[in-house]
């Protein structure tokens, strides 16, 4: 018997119908649920994210130290470009942030209601010799 059957991320937010929206359609979604203080929106690659009411909540300041990271989500993109083209279209904006080590070309941006997250590059494959 399963204990657990799915997992949900969730985000507290002052108004979670506003936040489902733009992460509904950031990622080409449907909603899965709503209630007076929580929407639940499920990703066309099955990702579920959920925003509960809030109306205290207050944004993560990251890469600020005060109040820093809260929770940070990725989405793995083929056009970095045209991600954030859509991200700002949707209401988001690009976060300053110094380029990220490692073997992947990432950009950060914060939501319509201040929670970060990673628009990363997937890595390209090398096409099999043989």
């Amino acid at each position: 018997m399963t204990l657990v059957n799915r997992g949900v991320v969730v985000l507290d937010c002052a108004e979670p119908e506003k936040l489902a929206e733009f992460y509904r359609q950031l990622l080409e979604g449907e909603q899965s649920h709503a209630s007076a203080n929580l929407v639940e929106v499920r990703g066309a690659d099955g990702i579920r994210l959920a925003f509960r009411r809030d109306v205290n909540a207050t944004p993560p300041s990251w890469p600020r130290p005060e109040n820093s990271l809260q929770v940070h989500l990725d989405f793995l993109v083929d056009d970095l470009d045209e991600a954030e083209r859509r991200v700002v279209e949707l209401g988001g904006r690009p976060l300053d942030t110094k380029d990220a080590p490692g073997p992947y070309e990432e950009r950060g941006y914060a939501d319509p209601a201040g929670h970060s997250f990673t628009l990363r590059l997937l890595p390209a494959t090398a096409p099999k010799q043989g």
